[in-house]
């Protein structure tokens, strides 16, 4: 009985045109994500350093554990690279802004030291690349009036 029972399952999975194999697992969410990407800082792009820094690209830890991102890089479309060169922790579940412009890091804030804008404002791409170059995680966006993207 038992194996009139499998080969009945057998021929019914043949007959649909399917097979008896389990569904594959849906991809996990990266360890660190891009969460927001402020491409158009407030007010007219004049090149000062506070309007500099208000363009800005927020990155997440979705891990229940740190990360160290001593390596890991974020690039645009066109190659401009902010890399993390020496150990930089993130704790579980928190933020860091990496801002275009000049200042101390410290805490959370990340300074490029650039003295022009990154982020192309009518569309861009944002790429996360581990220590060994394994894309992460990516943001893209077009404009859309608000000047900022939630990834």
């Amino acid at each position: 009985m038992k194996k009139r029972l499998i080969g009945f399952a057998s021929a019914l999975a043949i007959a649909f045109g399917g097979s008896l194999v389990a569904a594959a697992p849906a991809q996990a969410a990266p360890a660190v994500m891009f969460t927001k990407v402020y491409y158009d800082s407030p007010g007219s792009d004049t090149g000062s350093n506070s309007s500099l820094n208000a363009e800005y690209v927020r990155l997440t830890n979705k891990r229940s554990t740190v990360i160290n991102l001593k390596g890991w890089y974020v690039r645009d479309k066109a190659g401009y690279t902010y890399k993390f060169t020496s150990d930089f922790k993130v704790a579980a579940g928190n933020s860091i802004l990496i801002r275009t412009g000049k200042g101390t890091n410290k805490g959370t804030d990340r300074y490029w030291g650039r003295s022009w804008y990154v982020w192309n404002n009518t569309g861009d791409t944002a790429y996360l690349r581990n220590a060994s170059g394994t894309l992460i995680d990516s943001c893209t966006w077009t404009k859309v009036g608000s000047g900022y993207t939630n990834c």
